[in-house]
């Protein structure tokens, strides 16, 4: 099998991926992460992460979009894996471009599908704990990414009502993958 070379195809303008036997174009496109901010009695539903990158830290139950399902399955699916949920989706909370590690974020407002059940949620496989945190409770300086951060303040700013617009990517957002630098308003 030929090693694939960096070149730009004819008739494109950007440099791609290319077989130099047959033409073949092998695209690099941004991956699609789909989650939620499941809320439930004014709290918000938080995983531990139990594995790489930054196991340890707190996260939203989110993951890699699959093949063959939707974003809203996607996004029902991540918090079943993470934290054994069942949740019914509210609408988009906010969509999220991270050029920088090639991914497009959409994160959903959730609750749970059956909140009259014993038990609500549960540690997956890819999670230490899950937990319910109040917005004064949050561990902030233990979030595990800057999308995280985004995606509660904007959830802190929209509540429980009608959702709009989705909240953006902040347009300055800092390099790398860091926990929050600056803290939410009323954080603390």
């Amino acid at each position: 099998m030929p090693e694939f070379v960096r070149s730009i195809p004819d008739g494109d303008t950007r440099e791609r991926l290319l077989c130099p036997l047959c033409g073949h174009v092998e695209y690099e496109n941004p991956k699609l992460v789909v989650g939620s901010v499941v809320v439930h009695d004014s709290r918000v539903l938080l995983c531990r992460r139990a594995i790489p990158p930054r196991r340890g830290f707190w996260t939203l139950p989110a993951g890699f979009l699959e093949m063959g399902e939707t974003a809203e399955e996607g996004a029902r699916r991540e918090a079943e894996e993470e934290a054994g949920a069942e949740i019914a989706l509210d609408g988009v909370l906010g969509l999220y471009s991270i050029s920088r590690i090639g991914q497009v974020q959409v994160i959903f407002r959730a609750r749970f599908a059956e909140p009259e059940r014993r038990r609500l949620f549960a540690p997956g496989p890819e999670s230490l704990e899950v937990r319910l945190f109040d917005w004064e409770e949050i561990p902030w300086a233990d979030i595990a990414f800057p999308s995280v951060c985004w995606a509660l303040t904007e959830w802190r700013r929209t509540g429980s009502g009608p959702l709009g617009q989705p909240g953006r990517s902040p347009p300055a957002e800092a390099p790398g993958i860091a926990p929050c630098v600056e803290l939410p308003e009323g954080a603390l």
